[in-house]
């Protein structure tokens, strides 16, 4: 059985049933090289998932932990055949110091909103809660009308409306 995308899927495997004869864990995967997560590290893993389940559509879908710490998958709920995530990991080792490392002032995780009401109601929202980062403002067209959070261990997330993300790889590439 293959999806969409070509990856190979054996029904009778899947995450949790152990390991096959061939040693191989998990038999849903891409039928090609595949961009699959952006790793953050956090201070506080619930509340770092509560931030962004507050303001993003990502909800947690997986939840790990080990002998070196904990760490949770984020992704958008809904089926496809090219799943990404957002993980977030906290080690043991690093909570202890109170000190995270993070995306620098510039560098920032992207979320395209439907409308500039969307990004006037995160805006409002980082605002009440202390995480405004960019006020709500138009740019360049190929940026388009975007604001910005900081999340609890300080990265960077812009929301924006209008960038033409979509629009452009659909041209591209179909």
């Amino acid at each position: 059985m293959s999806d969409v995308d070509g990856a190979q899927q054996d029904p009778s495997t899947g995450p949790g049933s152990g390991t096959g004869g061939d040693g191989v864990r998990h038999r849903g995967r891409p039928g090609s090289p595949r961009w699959t997560h952006v790793a953050l590290p956090c201070h506080d893993l619930e509340r770092t998932i509560a931030w962004y389940e507050r303001f993003t559509p990502l909800r947690a879908f997986d939840r790990r932990a080990d002998e070196l710490g904990c760490s949770a998958w984020m992704g958008h709920p809904e089926p496809s055949p090219h799943p990404f995530a957002l993980v977030l990991v906290s080690f043991d080792a690093d909570r202890s110091t109170g000190l995270q490392p993070q995306l620098a002032p510039f560098a920032h995780l992207g979320f395209e909103l439907p409308t500039r009401e969307a990004v006037d109601a995160v805006a409002a929202s980082g605002r009440a809660e202390g995480c405004l980062v960019w006020e709500p403002q138009q740019l360049p067209e190929h940026v388009g009308y975007v604001c910005a959070l900081s999340d609890p261990d300080g990265n960077v997330v812009e929301f924006s409306f209008d960038q033409g993300v979509y629009e452009r790889a659909r041209e591209v590439w179909g």
